[in-house]
This record gives C-alpha cells, sequence and structure tokens, in this order.
C-alpha cells in the first residue's frame, strides 16, 4: 500500500524574525544576530518539531537601510557547520549565488558540511539580483537576467560532476597493501565550457547524500524552467489559493520533458503565520509589528523590489508608473507578485509597505494555531503545496508559538511526521539518493 502523502516544513529563519519590525518587538532578540547559541537554540526548537529542515538565505552586500533594521550576521555555511554539531536530523539548507562563486569552492564546502552532518546539507541556488553585490565583485552593472541562469546552468553542471568525481566505493582503506583509494573510482570534471575550466576531481570524497538536496527560489520563466530541469524543491511565494495551485499545476507540468516525475520536485510556498489564542490576539500583534514599522525601512525596501526609486513619494499616494517585468534585471517574479498586489487591491505605498513588512510579498495569515492548520491544510490538499517554508514573523517566539501549537494539530490531523523516520534530508524530504554517474557507466 502507498503511504498517505504527508507535508514537509522548512523553517525559515532571518535575525530577528522576517517582519522588517520584528528587532523593535520586545520578544525578539536582535542583540544576538552574532551569537552563534542563538542559531543552535533555533535549529532545535525546529528539531524539536520535527521540521525538516532550517534554511538560511543569502546576499553578497548589506540588503536594505542598516539604519533601521537588524540587518547583516553570519555566512550561512559556516554557521550551519556550527549548528550540524549540536542537532541529529534537521536538515541545514543555505543559500549560495552561481553568479559570484566558482563551482570548485561551492562544491568543496557542500560537499564538506553534509560530511560533518551525517548527510544534511541543502543548497538554495541562487543567481543574485542586485546590483549591490556585483559591484562588490568588480563589476558595475549585473549579468542580464537570462545570462545569469545560463552560467547557472553550467555551474551546476560542474558542480555535480565534482560531487561525483568520487565513486561511492573509492576509499578502500586497505592498511596491509597501502592503498587509500582506489584511483581507478577518481575521476576529473574534465570540464571547458563557456564560463568555467575544472579539471577536477575534487578534494573531498563522495558525500552521505551523493549531491546536497537542490533548492531553487527563482518563479521567472527562466526559474521555472531551471526548476523544472534541476530543483528538487522550490521555495516560492504566491498570495492566494487560485495562484498557488496555477504555479504548482504549471511548476509540475513541465517535469516531464527532462524525464521527471512529479515526485522528483517538491513545492513550499513561503508563509509568514502571525500566532495568537485567539484571532483577536494575532490581529493585534499583526497591527503591533505595522504600528513599529520605519516607513523608510519599506520605502528603500520596496523601491528595490520593484526596480524603481520611490524616494520622496507621498506614502498615501498610490505606485507610480513601473516598468515592465522585461525590463527588470533583479528578481522579476517578486517585482510582478508585488505590483499585482497593489494594483488588485488598490494600495497605497504605506498599505504596501504594511502589507509587505512581514512576508515581502510572501502569504502572512494571522490567526489561531487551529486556523494557520487550516490554511496549511487547505493548500496541500487542493494542488497548491507539497509542504511550507515557515517564516516566523518574531523570533525566536513565532518559532516556538509554531513548533508548540501549530505542529501538533498537523500531527493529530496525520498531516505531518510524529518523528524522523530517515537520516539525512534526503529521506526526510522522500527523495532518492542520486547514483554516482561514473558508476552508471560501469566506469
Amino acid at each position: 500500500m502507498t503511504a498517505p502523502r504527508t507535508l514537509h516544513l522548512n523553517a525559515f529563519l532571518m535575525n530577528a524574525g522576517h517582519h522588517d519590525a520584528a528587532w523593535r518587538h520586545p520578544d525578539s532578540s536582535p542583540e544576538r544576530v552574532t551569537d552563534l547559541r542563538y542559531f543552535q537554540d533555533l535549529a532545535r526548537t525546529a528539531e524539536r518539531g520535527r521540521l525538516d529542515s532550517i534554511f538560511f538565505a543569502d546576499g553578497l552586500a548589506l540588503w536594505g537601510k542598516a539604519r533601521y533594521n537588524a540587518l547583516g550576521g553570519f555566512e550561512p555555511l559556516t554557521l550551519l557547520s556550527a549548528i550540524a554539531a549540536v542537532t541529529e536530523h534537521i536538515g541545514l539548507i543555505a543559500t549560495v549565488s552561481t553568479t559570484f562563486n566558482e563551482p570548485f569552492h561551492l562544491a568543496r564546502k557542500f560537499a564538506s558540511l553534509d560530511h560533518i552532518s551525517n548527510g544534511r546539507a541543502g543548497w538554495n541556488i541562487v543567481t543574485s539580483g542586485t546590483v549591490d553585490e556585483a559591484r562588490n565583485f568588480g563589476q558595475d552593472e549585473h549579468l542580464e537576467h537570462g545570462l545569469r541562469y545560463d552560467r547557472a546552468r553550467e555551474f551546476l553542471d560542474v558542480a555535480t560532476k565534482l560531487w561525483d568525481s568520487w565513486e561511492d566505493d573509492a576509499i578502500v582503506l586497505d592498511k596491509e597493501r597501502g592503498i587509500y583509494a582506489d584511483t581507478d573510482r577518481l575521476h576529473p570534471a574534465a570540464h571547458r565550457g563557456t564560463y568555467f575550466g575544472v579539471a577536477g576531481p575534487l578534494n573531498v570524497p563522495r558525500s552521505p547524500q551523493g549531491h546536497p538536496l537542490l533548492v531553487q527560489a527563482g518563479s521567472s520563466e527562466d526559474g521555472k524552467e531551471f526548476a523544472a530541469q534541476y530543483a528538487e524543491a522550490v521555495f516560492t511565494a504566491q498570495q492566494t489559493l487560485t495562484d498557488g495551485q496555477t504555479f504548482y499545476k504549471d511548476l509540475k507540468s513541465r517535469l516531464a520533458k527532462y524525464g521527471r516525475t512529479e515526485s522528483d520536485l517538491l513545492v513550499l510556498p513561503g508563509i509568514a503565520p502571525v500566532i495568537g489564542s485567539t484571532e483577536a490576539e494575532a490581529k493585534a500583534l499583526e497591527q503591533q509589528l505595522t504600528d513599529l514599522q520605519v516607513p523608510e525601512y519599506g520605502l528603500a525596501q520596496l523601491s528595490g523590489m520593484l526596480g524603481t526609486d520611490l524616494t520622496g513619494l507621498p506614502l498615501d499616494g498610490p505606485l507610480p508608473e513601473l516598468p515592465e517585468e522585461r525590463d527588470i534585471n533583479g528578481n522579476k517574479s517578486r517585482f510582478t507578485l508585488v505590483a499585482e498586489l497593489a494594483r488588485r487591491d488598490g494600495l497605497s505605498l504605506r498599505d504596501l509597505i504594511a502589507r509587505l513588512g512581514a512576508g515581502r510579498g510572501h502569504r502572512v495569515f494571522a490567526g489561531t494555531p487551529e486556523q494557520i492548520a487550516d490554511q496549511l491544510e487547505e493548500w496541500f490538499t487542493q494542488g497548491a503545496a507539497d509542504g511550507f517554508n515557515i517564516m516566523a514573523p518574531v523570533l525566536p517566539t513565532g518559532l516556538t508559538d509554531f513548533v508548540d501549537h501549530v505542529v501538533p494539530i498537523l500531527q493529530r490531523r496525520g498531516l505531518f511526521r510524529t518523528e524522523y523516520t530517515g537520516t539525512t534530508l534526503r529521506e526526510n524530504y522522500g527523495l532518492p539518493r542520486p547514483a554516482n554517474r561514473y558508476a552508471r557507466a560501469g566506469a
């Protein structure tokens, strides 16, 4: 018999919390954003809830205005290595850019994290989306959107060649004969392409998962096609059930052309749950966070999302005329989502800043634990999600409340695990370990 389908939960952790005013809330701990123990505690909370994974976003520039928010912090792979030492089951996913890294560096780092964590590493593949990042790497302008994805495809091809460059049984450990590795089972990457030339092999043996779990977050046409070809999980943002269903169906329909099935790719929309013991309490917390917002910060963040300088415009006025999506060289899908949200609901700049405060385009829902669970169940059972990217508005309390009050409801409904059944991130996500390309070929 086929096991019942259960959802997957990832905790997206962000300093003081996902709301841009979280650091001002009395329950937050912005003074701890460079305190390792703070993040270790958050990871242990997520693990106590039997969540599949935790995830850290990353950028290669200082995002937003540090004058008004608790920005900056740890490089995620370094942080996740330290978290691996105090956890046993929770998956460890980090964002790393294909535009401002080299494949050998990245393959080595993720193989190392996978060994350190005994098979819990995941890579959120991004192409980077801001000119500020480009200017930290000697470039005046960012690579064109399509070229970034071309580079990302070749980058991933090289990385997987490097992860496969040691066959699983390459290490023989024959002390008597003095043979550590069977070098016939080590393979050069021997890659020479448009963007990269890499000899290989990797200087890290093949890791427990073979490859880290591959995650992707872009929802543009380029992003969806890239995800259909390579990704095993997608973090995405939709505001309504209908939009979620449309995205889910579209993305899953693209898999067959790459020889993949729908079960090969998990879709995890983001949700920022504002939790209260009553609906009124949840709404009050949502309003409290809105009241703590600094408009200058929200306006700068909104300007970045829309590729349009909104400085000096009246907050109670509408959005100005915006460029077309095709003219945006940053995050195209987020641009479209925000622009359509403003137009659909007739939002002023002030309204839009408030609506984006907790989720930056991801869905925000304020309610009781039962109401939150109802929302997750509806999306999961109605063809809009395989699980969710949980974005606690305020940390640590938002994550603790989710684990202590929402997760048990999902467990009682048979929608979520009560114990971990696997030992690796791939096993938790119900995904296979990739075969080594050289072993497949009988090398």
